[in-house]
């Protein structure tokens, strides 16, 4: 019976709005999850029907002394409507339920012929149809093995190797590699890896393509000095992800405030054998940047939290209503927006980063251009000369860019990154990426200054050289040093498209 209470749980905190059903899901131990996980999705589908039953069946009245929780009832009798039975030692609350057993299906043959339908299955909800032309995208975990090995191994197991992915006509045994993230690989959506050996000892990692993404741009240095932090890390699909490109070098911090989910993350990076990060259960707004622990943070992947509107394969419209939705949008999405903001600002006053990475799976612009335009305007990103990364950059293959309408200057918008699902082949995501402009490899920490310097460009040496005495670079020095950077930036794009581990 303790499944049962286990699942009941997870209804109650969703109820309450603490969390959503893949994370609350990914609390539960792992021995357990697979089982709690079908329990509590299919009793999300017919809760309605199931609500219509059991107070139609008077249920919860006629048994309150041992029945005093809603969900709980839900999920034993929904083992009792459309599984085997309940699946637990026969006790007062088992009993409880069985007394109703035949009150209970005649309910629900009512409720069928109510509606009009022959099978239960007509009964469930359904979720966005956008999410069948999403392919199952599996991600070699390149620190186990190689993609050839991965290649090998599946191609071994009755898989067929294909050039290129068709979702209309790509069958379950055949997959193909993806054209832009390298150690990604395609399946058709129905494909399971549950039960994968390789998925099971960490040697690939289930994760949509357009969550690939911010990594990737992030690109963080593969060097034993190395020092990055994943700010926002759980469950830790992004967290392994940077690892990788590190080749597990230096110190990755992945921070996650949450107990529950910190533990989630803690279990993902052993099973994906990440050596280089340090797992820290903290809030990433409570740390101080001049920490002698911090200071050294060049590279932060920033995907905090968002309304996930993008994520077309959720499982959240099994406890969203319409009406809700609407009532509650605008003042929930400007909420996320002033913590998202918050956090680029944040991670803006670490002294020695050169590049954050801010990301969603939101497909709103009041969370995505509206935040950055509001991060390039902030005392943060002048004082500190963040700028947008130019295109070449940000995954300068993918063609689909940011929205230029939303932005201040619309030419920032191609700096931007976006997924839409049902178009893609991917859920809805948003990236950006801000780098430190520097001169002469040294920060410019007053955004005045900069643009003193501007404006007296043309004036002669003699004033040229109280700026520099004052403390500013000379402006002739800037364009060497900015070719020099792209150059550099270049190299490193090369290096990891062509493994650099």
């Amino acid at each position: 019976m303790n499944f049962y209470f286990s699942a009941a749980e997870i209804l109650d905190r969703l109820d309450n709005k603490k969390g959503s059903i893949k994370g609350l899901i990914s609390t539960v131990a792992e021995k357990d999850r697979k089982r709690t996980s079908a329990l509590v999705i299919q009793t999300l589908k017919y809760k309605p029907v199931l609500v219509d039953v059991i107070e139609q069946a008077k249920l919860l009245k006629e048994e309150r002394k041992k029945l005093s929780s809603l969900n709980l009832a839900l999920v034993l009798v929904h083992d009792v409507l459309f599984s085997n039975g309940i699946q637990a030692g026969d006790g007062p609350i088992k009993q409880s339920i069985l007394r109703h057993k035949t009150r209970l299906h005649s309910e629900l043959q009512k409720l069928k012929i109510k509606r009009g339908v022959k099978s239960n299955e007509e009964l469930a909800q359904t979720g966005d149809i956008r999410a069948a032309l999403i392919p199952r995208y599996v991600r070699v975990n390149t620190t186990l093995w190689s993609i050839d090995d991965a290649v090998q191994y599946f191609t071994s197991n009755g898989f067929i190797l294909k050039d290129s992915y068709d979702s209309l006509q790509t069958s379950k045994q055949e997959f193909s590699k993806d054209e832009h993230i390298p150690a990604l690989l395609l399946f058709h959506p129905q494909v399971s890896f549950q039960d994968e050996e390789a998925y099971r000892n960490g040697k690939v990692i289930l994760q949509d393509k357009a969550s690939c993404f911010p990594a990737v741009v992030l690109d963080p240095p593969a060097s034993p000095d190395a020092v990055v932090i994943d700010a926002t890390s759980a469950p830790g699909n992004k967290t392994s992800h940077l690892s990788t490109l590190m080749c597990n070098l230096g110190t990755l911090f992945a921070f996650e405030r949450d107990r529950k989910r910190f533990s989630t993350l803690q279990t993902m990076l052993a099973k994906a054998k990440c050596k280089n990060v340090e797992p820290v259960n903290a809030d990433f707004l409570t740390v101080d940047p001049s920490d002698p622990k911090y200071s050294q943070v060049t590279h932060i992947l920033l995907d905090p939290s968002c309304s996930g509107s993008g994520i077309v394969n959720r499982l959240d419209y099994l406890v969203e209503s319409e009406q809700e939705t609407e009532s509650l949008q605008e003042d929930r999405l400007n909420k996320l927006a002033g913590f998202q903001l918050m956090m680029i600002k944040h991670a803006m006053k670490f002294p020695s980063v050169k590049r954050i990475v801010y990301s969603t799976c939101s497909i709103y612009a009041i969370e995505d251009e509206h935040v950055v335009r509001s991060a390039l305007k902030s005392d943060e990103a002048l004082s500190a000369n963040f700028e947008l990364a130019p295109p070449n950059e940000v995954l300068p293959q993918w063609k689909r860019r940011g929205y230029p309408n939303e932005m201040d200057d619309p030419s920032h918008a191609i700096s931007m990154v976006r997924c839409l699902p049902g178009e893609d082949a991917t859920n809805g995501f948003f990236v950006s990426c801000f780098v430190r402009r520097t001169s002469d490899g040294d920060r410019v920490n007053d955004h005045r200054k900069r643009k003193r310097m501007m404006e007296d460009e043309d004036e002669d040496k003699e004033k040229d050289d109280e700026e520099v005495d004052h403390g500013a670079e000379p402006v002739a020095t800037e364009p060497r040093k900015k070719k020099k950077k792209k150059i550099k930036k270049k190299k490193n794009v090369k290096i990891y498209e062509s493994h650099r581990c």
